[in-house]
């Protein structure tokens, strides 16, 4: 294992039930960088490489089904 590899920040798949993630997420619209977030955020191949919009979508339909569960 490289040194760089080492201490990176650990890749993590966004969970919009986590708090956590939800708030790194704001951080990110707050400050327009992921400078200061403590993980990585992966990217599945097939949500179009664009990680944004993949979180916005998610949590689009977290909160749906949230306001609206029966």
């Amino acid at each position: 294992m490289s040194r760089l590899e080492y201490y990176s920040r650990p890749l993590v798949a966004f969970d919009p039930a986590n708090k956590e993630h939800r708030s790194f997420y704001h951080q990110f619209l707050v400050s327009n960088t992921w400078g200061t977030c403590p993980v990585r955020f992966i990217c599945p191949a097939e949500s179009g490489g664009d990680l944004i919009k993949m979180m916005q979508r998610q949590l689009v339909d977290y909160y749906v089904k949230k306001e609206f569960k029966s």
